[in-house]
């Protein structure tokens, strides 16, 4: 509100206020009277009220001409009524509805804090929203999946229909409004609302923006719950996964508290991070990543995550480098981190579960050696790498390889790796000279002297079958360096 009664109003006017004056401005304006209506419409004044009598007895027709065309509204007011009652009357107006605005924020704050302390979840805060405004609500994550809605079928339909729509969320206005979900610096998604008649308005917005902060209060409870329960079903799993869990019984029983079954006959995967620069995050998403793929192949499987492994439990018939790839398709969303995933033979039940984790353990490291990062292996799949890998003594295999290669064990001369590349293909070809040579893209004189070279390094290899068995092993032990 503003009165003003000086000779230059257009200096004082501001946008989206109502202007009170007398025709004492309007006797010696600089301009036309019809230009000085465009200049107040372009300033954004809200309406201008003036009252006729003393220097105006009515308005020039040019100016009530141009008001109507730019549609700037213009109040006439008698004589006899004074700006105070105006003031008083709009002041009056604006309180009552600042009043009620403020009054059914105050409900909708109740409604939803009950809906809090009730231990509800997106879903009620969706439906309490939805009856609060007449509208229908959808509750998003940050990725755009729809976790709760509320509100009439048809219009739910036509929310989530805008929402499957790639581009930007949609924006407040009259049909729809969105507001973010925040919390702790983290953005959760948001809540946008539908009103097929437009009749979303700002003080709907504040009551959706106290419904993102009670949304937010219920994300970060669920999310603090998840953590407990997912440390509970991690221990559980590894004491059975190691033999800590008690009988067979009992570990079956608890497992079905955790909705697993762990009675049947399964097979035990472990997927092992590669070697990655954010280990932590790149470890929260492989976990996550586990669960969405055992809940679509086993949803009675058992999953959990531990310090740098994941670890599932599944039927025995899920084939598991399925699983793994579909694993690995939504973790390939945030590279470059990937994992290796070993699979355990099938293990009858619930007491054999530690030598079949043991086995899918080995599998992964095995696999990852051979295979290089993102390997997939089945235990009975690494041939004599897994008679190999069952040798607990490593010292004891290194003291082999360092017997039977000699020099070429090590890295000391660059020509080691070289030598040990020929003689693996020609063990490899059974000793076939044009084969290895044309593998190798040597002349067949360069090999012989390659060959000559490596029996007076390691002995007459070519005539002792014996010998050539304790080179094959020695650089199958190589390949396996690190497990």
């Amino acid at each position: 509100l503003n009165v003003m009664e000086v000779p230059d109003i257009l200096a004082w006017v501001k946008p989206h206020e109502l202007l009170l004056t007398t025709g004492y401005p309007l006797r010696n304006t600089p301009q036309s009277l019809g230009r000085l209506v465009a200049d107040l419409d372009e300033r954004g004044l809200a309406a201008l009220a003036i009252k006729l009598g003393r220097y105006v007895d009515e308005l020039p027709a040019e100016m009530v001409a141009q008001a109507d065309r730019l549609g700037f509204p213009l109040i006439l007011l008698p004589n006899d009524v004074g700006f105070d009652d105006i003031l008083n009357q709009v002041l009056t107006d604006i309180l009552n509805r600042q009043a009620a605005v403020l009054a059914r924020a105050e409900e909708a704050h109740r409604a939803l804090v009950h809906v809090v302390l009730a231990g509800g979840g997106l879903d009620e805060v969706a439906a309490e929203v939805a009856q609060l405004l007449d509208v229908s609500v959808a509750a998003v994550d940050g990725s755009g999946r729809v976790l709760a809605s509320a509100g009439p079928a048809e219009h739910v339909a036509v929310l989530r229909e805008s929402l499957s729509h790639e581009g930007p969320p949609p924006r407040r206005g009259r049909v729809f409004a969105s507001v973010p979900v925040l919390a702790g610096g983290h953005h959760h998604g948001r809540i946008v609302a539908y009103s097929p008649s437009g009749a979303i308005g700002d003080g709907d917005v504040g009551i959706l923006e106290r419904a993102a902060t009670v949304a937010a209060l219920v994300v970060t409870r669920q999310e603090a719950v998840n953590a407990v329960e997912s440390k509970y079903r991690a221990d559980f799993l590894r004491d059975a996964l190691t033999g800590r869990a008690g009988t067979a019984e009992r570990v079956t029983a608890r497992a079905g508290a955790f909705g697993w079954d762990l009675a049947r006959p399964v097979t035990v995967l472990v997927a092992e991070l590669d070697p990655v620069g954010d280990e932590r995050s790149a470890q929260d998403r492989l976990v996550a990543c586990w669960t969405a793929a055992i809940r679509r192949h086993d949803p009675r499987g058992a999953v959990a995550g531990f310090s740098h492994e994941v670890v599932a439990v599944v039927d025995a018939g899920v084939d598991g480098a399925r699983l793994a790839k579909d694993a690995a398709a939504a973790f390939a969303d945030v590279p470059p981190a990937t994992f290796s995933t070993g699979a355990s033979r099938p293990c009858p039940g619930a007491e054999t579960l530690p030598e079949a984790y043991a086995q899918a353990l080995k599998a992964a490291r095995v696999g990852r050696q051979l295979h290089g990062a993102g390997a997939v292996a089945h235990f009975d799949q690494l041939g004599v790498y897994r008679l190999l890998s069952l040798v607990s003594d490593t010292d004891e295999l290194h003291a082999f390889v360092r017997e039977t290669l000699g020099p070429l064990a090590g890295d000391d001369d660059a020509d080691h790796a070289d030598l040990r590349r020929t003689l693996q293909v020609l063990l490899e070809t059974n000793l076939n000279v044009a084969e290895t040579a044309r593998r190798l893209h040597f002349h067949y004189n360069t090999l012989r002297y390659r060959i000559g070279k490596l029996e007076r390094m390691l002995g007459s290899f070519t005539e002792d079958h014996h010998l050539r068995l304790n080179l094959t092993l020695a650089l199958h032990v190589l390949r396996m360096r690190g497990i």
